[in-house]
């Protein structure tokens, strides 16, 4: 009689186990933060960042969890080494001063599962302000070599610069509005 009482208690144990959150590594070889940026009306200057890391905490049965990017402001790339002294230099992100941007938030909007957005707070140039992402595609899937579940997402948003004090070549017409982009691929933790 206690054996038939401890199959249901194992597979109910079973099912918990496999409904946990699950926390994932970044992995920075495939994720890379990119933005979008006005340029005086006439043009938009693209651009990445090379450098970031951080968790994800992500429960596949309810949707629910968190993100915590740190993205290193140093790695900037707009494909132009001039621009990229420029934006790591005291007239712009002054690296020296803030060397990382943050951005943290919580999953919602679940559909089965998978969250629709991700909301949260941006902290650039020591200011922290409100920023959802919206999500376009998630998918997790058994990692072919480190035989362990890994994730991959992208999203989206877009902020005011002028909002976190970065308002250079207002006075020159270019507009404030940025436009971000994060894609991530992440690995659970051994």
């Amino acid at each position: 009689m206690n054996s038939l009482l401890l199959v249901p208690a194992l597979l109910f144990s079973a099912a918990a186990a496999q409904a946990a959150p699950v926390t994932y590594d970044i992995d920075p070889s495939h994720t890379y933060p990119s933005f979008e940026a006005d340029h005086m009306g006439m043009s938009h200057w693209r651009g990445k960042l090379n450098k970031s890391a951080g968790t994800i905490i992500y429960d596949k049965a309810t949707g629910a969890g968190s993100v915590d990017v740190k993205m290193d402001l140093a790695s900037i790339d707009f494909g132009l080494d001039a621009m990229n002294a420029w934006a790591t230099g005291d007239k712009f992100f002054n690296v020296e001063k803030n060397p990382s941007a943050t951005f943290k938030g919580r999953f919602d909007g679940a559909k089965g599962g998978v969250p629709t957005q991700v909301v949260g707070e941006l902290t650039l140039n020591g200011k922290t302000r409100p920023l959802t992402l919206t999500i376009h595609q998630l998918k997790c899937m058994p990692h072919p070599m480190f035989k362990r579940d890994f994730c991959g997402a992208d999203a989206s948003g877009s902020f005011n610069r002028e909002e976190f004090g970065l308002a250079a070549g207002k006075d020159y017409g270019f507009k404030m509005d940025v436009a971000l982009r994060i894609q991530v691929e992440a690995v659970a933790k051994e």
